[in-house]
């Protein structure tokens, strides 16, 4: 899983908060490391120079290999906390998602296998083979 962390003008960008942006994402998201591509991590503050209340806000888009991009945001007072609350977000939505695939998957029925289909096929036959017989 790739993570791309992009911030506005107004956020200070180093090397040391990308990294603390990137430990935080993947330790948040390890369960689904094999199923995400990318996850895109946007930085912004809200009201610039000015100080304000919930003024930092976090994007994360999440990339699922074969489905549509999982986007959410979190605005807080620091960028830690937007960034945490965002990550926690972005968990509980990659969390309904996948539960809703597997879901689905349980849906279906299993093809029967080896002998248990063999039997059932032979059972069919017979019962086809009786009715023509009466019939």
């Amino acid at each position: 899983m790739q993570i791309q962390v992009n911030s506005d003008n107004h956020i200070q960008g180093s090397k040391r908060l990308e990294e603390w942006v990137r430990t935080t994402i993947e330790s948040t998201l390890e369960r689904y490391e094999e199923d995400l591509t990318r996850v895109e991590v946007h930085l912004r503050d809200e009201n610039g120079d000015k100080p304000g209340p919930h003024d930092m806000r976090c994007q994360l888009e999440a990339r699922p290999k074969g489905h549509q991009p999982v986007s959410v945001t979190h605005k807080a007072s620091t960028m830690e906390q937007a960034i945490d609350g965002a990550s926690a977000k972005l968990e509980h939505a990659l969390e309904h998602m996948f539960g809703k695939l597997r879901g689905k998957r349980a849906n279906v029925v299993p093809i029967e296998s080896g002998a248990h289909a063999d039997r059932l096929l032979e059972e069919e036959f017979l019962e086809n083979e009786q009715a023509a017989l009466n019939g």
